[in-house]
């Protein structure tokens, strides 16, 4: 029998704890519960204004029916003082690949947040995610922090917001490389909606392997590359299918043969049991950083694993 009550007094308590410290940090968008009680293995995001509520699939348990869901939509309304018609409701299933990027059938308009002084263009409730993942708020600020003077490769970029952030970081250039073009249109929009509209944000729409073999032969260099894969793709976009734990040496060892000798990389996967092969770990310089830009709304379990990794010297293998 679902407990609503304690679910009610859980939410109540984690507002006031996260509604503070957000406002303290002048941050808009951020997580209020991470699936706290077994019995609602939820996740609430606020977005300025808005909520998007998720629904996980339970495994060995069965999927909360209609009449759970709307207890459940009537209690984040009154609890966070919103009407129902602010909260985006989606249940999750184990995501393959790029499915997480696709349309969820459900009509919705997009709205302009505002995060680390910058804006960006989200949609609730016609993707299965929202255009800006909040749980990667540090990693952004992270490439912001280190893009001054450098050019700056997004690979798998999606809307373009580690781009965004390293423009508003006085990068000199900046490539973002997805197969989609509706994320590649976003990732447009994202770059212009904070006036970066030159030429030198460059948006391409290829295959990441492919785009890999092609700036090695075109000799490309990079001062900063972000690769932020997904777990797994089988898109028929894609000439190969991508897993990360497989193709994990081959993707980063690609990327530091770009970078140039002061450069560095920073990488990051949501792979659930993920591990870095040995050979990876081992190399100089090799540094995993999850504890320190997970942020502490996201803790409660960590949502990715986070390494950086500098240029490989001239003796090095890659």
């Amino acid at each position: 029998m679902m407990d609503i009550q304690a679910f009610s007094n859980r939410l109540q308590k984690n507002h006031r704890h996260w509604n503070k410290w957000a406002r303290r940090r002048e941050i808009s968008c951020f997580r209020i519960y991470d699936r706290d009680i077994p019995e609602f293995p939820l996740a609430i995001d606020w977005y300025d204004g808005q909520v998007h509520l998720q629904i996980f699939a339970r495994k060995g348990m069965q999927p909360l029916d209609h009449h759970q869901q709307q207890q459940i939509s009537e209690a984040v309304s009154e609890i966070l003082q919103i009407p129902q018609s602010r909260i985006a409701l989606k249940t999750r299933q184990r995501q393959r690949g790029l499915n997480q990027y696709e349309k969820t059938g459900e009509r919705g308009e997009p709205m302009i947040v505002s995060e680390g002084g910058l804006r960006f263009e989200v949609e609730l409730r016609r993707y299965l995610d929202t255009g800006l993942f909040l749980d990667h708020r540090n990693t952004r600020k992270l490439v912001r922090d280190k893009a001054a003077g450098k050019r700056v490769l997004n690979l798998f970029a999606y809307t373009g917001s580690f781009s965004v952030y390293a423009a508003a970081g006085g990068a000199l250039a900046t490539v973002s490389v997805d197969m989609s073009n509706t994320y590649q249109e976003w990732t447009g929009r994202n770059l212009k909606l904070n006036g970066f509209n030159g030429d030198e944000h460059e948006l391409i729409r290829e295959d990441v392997f492919q785009y890999l073999q092609r700036a090695n032969r075109e000799r490309r260099q990079f001062g900063l590359i972000i690769l932020d894969p997904p777990s797994f793709s089988n898109s028929k976009r894609m000439d190969e299918t991508l897993d990360i734990q497989r193709d994990q040496q081959r993707l980063i060892d690609a990327s530091l043969a770009l970078l140039n000798p002061n450069g560095e990389l920073i990488f990051s996967t949501n792979r659930k049991g993920f591990k870095l092969n040995p050979e990876l770990a081992q190399r100089a310089g090799c540094q995993e950083i999850t504890q320190q830009i997970v942020p502490e709304d996201f803790k409660r379990r960590l949502p990715y694993r986070c390494w950086t990794f500098p240029a490989p010297s001239a003796n090095s293998p890659v």
